[in-house]
């Protein structure tokens, strides 16, 4: 539905990212910014019949960002660059508020310099509500989006399948190399989604948000990391190695106070800043 629009996605070359560009290109012009050389060069190639233009450069430059929105004039911002790793970010924090927070601050800041924005996304997380550095970049990032009201609101995300760097592609390089499959706790559980899931809750922000909100996906109940992986590997072996610094045994969507408030729209919650 979204049609004829000058859109960025920002770490388009990521997982959501990439995906989100590969949907989108069909009816809109696309622009690519990431700082992943390799990555950026790969999904243009791949989507070279469409209208995709790359920009190879960090949201932490406020240059690269005001260039990009010159050269551009984006009608739609979509933030997918981030980093995302728990334990890492407990050794290098800085990176962290770096990305998460003042390349997120240096998007906002520009975009609101141009009247032809109609719509900024943010991708945000469950991890917002853990003890992690990375969690609390995410729960700043969304508050500084949302707080910003109109035009401007943010995608929480659960765990995604199939993600760089995620559960399943890990497992899956155990297997193929004969190792046992890591687990950190046998009590371990997370809210899983697709990489499908997470574009449609993206484009259902861009579609119906009017700003100020959080667009969370009805993800049910958390599942067993154990269990999912019986349900993959059945009796194949596991090592547990124990929860890590900033991990939590169970994510949560939503606080008990923003319970009271959302509202629900088909499958999803909507929170009003």
């Amino acid at each position: 539905m979204i049609n004829g629009r000058r859109i960025v996605i920002a770490g388009g070359a990521g997982s959501i990212g990439s995906e989100l560009a590969r949907q989108l290109a069909k009816k809109n012009k696309i622009f690519i910014l990431d700082n992943n050389e390799t990555g950026v060069f790969e999904i243009c190639q791949e989507l070279k019949d469409f209208w995709v233009k790359p920009r190879v450069g960090d949201i932490r430059d406020k240059a690269t960002i005001r260039d990009l929105f010159t050269d551009f004039k984006p009608q739609i911002v979509v933030n997918a660059a981030a980093l995302k790793h728990v334990y890492l970010s407990q050794i290098y924090p800085r990176d962290y508020v770096e990305t998460n927070v003042i390349g997120n601050l240096n998007l906002i800041e520009e975009a609101g310099r141009w009247e032809c924005l109609e719509k900024f996304v943010y991708i945000s997380t469950d991890k917002i509500h853990s003890k992690s550095i990375m969690g609390a970049t995410k729960k700043c990032g969304e508050a500084i989006t949302t707080a910003m009201k109109n035009k401007y609101l943010a995608v929480r995300f659960g765990n995604v399948l199939g993600s760089r760097g995620s559960l399943l592609p890990i497992w899956e390089k155990q297997v193929n190399n004969g190792e046992p499959i890591t687990i950190t706790d046998e009590k371990m559980k997370r809210y899983f989604m697709t990489i499908q899931d997470a574009c449609r809750l993206v484009v259902e922000a861009i579609e119906e948000g009017e700003g100020g909100e959080v667009i969370i996906l009805d993800m049910g109940e958390p599942k067993k990391i154990i269990d999912l992986k019986k349900e993959l590997y059945g009796d194949y072996p596991t090592e547990i190695i124990g929860i890590r610094e900033g991990e939590v045994f169970e994510e949560k969507l939503m606080t008990d106070e923003e319970k009271k408030s959302a509202v629900k729209r088909n499958n999803f919650f909507i929170i009003k800043n």
